[in-house]
């Protein structure tokens, strides 16, 4: 054995020379390259991971997106429903001022008038056009309007007396000096002006109880100067009489709180109706005529539904 190992001179397992017949060369493979066979399968993972994860990423924002579209859907139909109702509200005040515009802003052709001329009048907004005839002026117009209104009447001038007794007896020895106004009715003593007069002046008083008492003037020709009588049942009953003659009458206010009617274009209100202590004091007045026409002294008694009113007075005219 010891010859063996002196003249080989060497390790007993020397490997073979390369590209030698005698035996084959032992590969030893490398660290890196064993690690790096095997990272390959992880990477592998990795990248499978994320693409599942870029996907379900990409599925997930769709979703939102999905949802933060449809909150807006919502949104802007709920803004248009507000913006509908807002213009519903406003439409008719937008066409009722256009209309109110439209009749301020009409011109006016200002043309030289004659008998038979036209005036044309057209609307700018429209442009309607309405045709006048020159005749029909508004200050004609006016001027009739004026004319149908009664003056203004000035306020009576009243008193009382307490010789209620004296004044009693010496008109129950008239004629036409006493009279019963029964209950519920009115009765008008009609007393036109006469033309030898400038002044009304009428003296009244009652038995135990009060009546209603005020002056009217019927603007009116006077065709006799005898005095009337006119009784009605009860005020509405009166102012239904009247308006057989003329038209558009109203109605006669309450006597316990003064009548403010304005019985018609041609009647004017003197002194309104009034419940008078007639009873305990003589009632006098006087008024200067305003014109030719008929004085309406009214005694009501319309408001009592169980007495009747023995009523006692004098009316006359004084130059």
């Amino acid at each position: 054995m010891s010859d063996v190992l002196a003249a080989g001179g060497g390790s007993c397992f020397e490997p073979p020379a390369a590209g030698s017949p005698g035996g084959a060369a032992l590969r030893v493979p490398a660290e890196n390259e064993d690690s790096g066979q095997k990272m390959e399968p992880a990477d592998q993972l990795i990248d499978s991971l994320e693409s599942k994860t870029s996907q379900s990423g990409s599925q997930i924002g769709l979703l939102m997106s999905a949802g933060v579209t449809e909150d807006l859907k919502e949104a802007a139909s709920t803004l248009e429903d507000q913006e509908v109702a807002e213009l519903d509200e406003k439409l008719p005040d937008q066409i009722q001022s256009l209309k109110e515009e439209a009749v301020v802003r009409i011109t006016n052709y200002h043309v030289p008038q004659g008998a038979g001329d036209i005036v044309m009048i057209q609307s700018d907004h429209t442009g309607a056009v309405d045709i006048l005839s020159a005749e029909l002026e508004t200050a004609d117009l006016l001027g009739e309007q004026r004319k149908a209104q009664p003056p203004p009447l000035a306020p009576p001038t009243l008193w009382t007396t307490e010789k209620t007794k004296e004044f009693k007896a010496k008109m129950g020895k008239e004629k036409n000096g006493r009279m019963v106004v029964k209950r519920g009715e009115v009765v008008t003593v009609r007393v036109p002006t006469h033309p030898d007069g400038k002044c009304i002046c009428w003296e009244f008083a009652t038995d135990d109880y009060d009546i209603g008492f005020g002056v009217y003037f019927d603007w009116t020709t006077v065709t006799s100067t005898a005095i009337t009588v006119q009784v009605s049942e009860s005020s509405d009953e009166e102012d239904e009489e009247e308006e057989e003659e003329i038209e558009g009458l109203a109605p006669v206010g309450d006597v316990e709180r003064g009548s403010k009617s304005y019985l018609r274009n041609r009647y004017g209100e003197i002194m309104p109706v009034y419940r008078r202590n007639s009873h305990r004091e003589v009632q006098a007045g006087s008024h200067e005529y305003p014109g030719e026409g008929i004085y309406l002294l009214k005694f009501d008694n319309s408001y009592s539904l169980l007495r009747n009113k023995t009523l006692f007075f004098h009316v006359y005219y004084t130059s």
